[in-house]
C-alpha cells in the first residue's frame, strides 16, 4: 500500500512539475511579446483622438453644413441632368462654389 501511495505521489509531483514548466514557458513567451510590443509602441506615434464639440451651437452648425451640402449636390445633379452644354454645367459649378459663402452669410447669419 505505501509503495502505491509513493508511486501516485511521484506521479502527482511529476505532473505538477510538468505544469509548472509549461506555465513558466507560457509566461516567458508572454513576457517576450510584451517586451517586443513595448519597444514597438515606443517607436510608433501615439494615436490622437479628436472629439468634435457636442454643444447646441456645434450641432446646429453641423446641421446647417449638411443642408448646404445637400442643396449644393442637388443643384449640381439638376444642372447635369437639365443642361446639355459643358460650358453651362461648368458655369453652374463655378457659380455655385462662389455663392456658397454668400448663402451662408445671408441665410444662416454667419459673419465669419
Amino acid at each position: 500500500m505505501s509503495k502505491e501511495r509513493a508511486r501516485r505521489r511521484a506521479e502527482r509531483e511529476a505532473e505538477r512539475e510538468r505544469r509548472a514548466a509549461e506555465h513558466a514557458l507560457r509566461e516567458a513567451r508572454v513576457a517576450r511579446r510584451r517586451k517586443l510590443r513595448g519597444r514597438l509602441t515606443a517607436v510608433l506615434p501615439r494615436r490622437v483622438r479628436v472629439a468634435r464639440p457636442g454643444g447646441l451651437l456645434a450641432r446646429r452648425r453641423r446641421e446647417q453644413n449638411a443642408v448646404l451640402a445637400v442643396l449644393w449636390l442637388l443643384t449640381q445633379v439638376l444642372a447635369w441632368l437639365l443642361l446639355d452644354g459643358w460650358a453651362a454645367r461648368l458655369g453652374v459649378l463655378i457659380l455655385s462654389i462662389l455663392l456658397i459663402p454668400v448663402l451662408v452669410t445671408v441665410v444662416f447669419d454667419r459673419r465669419s
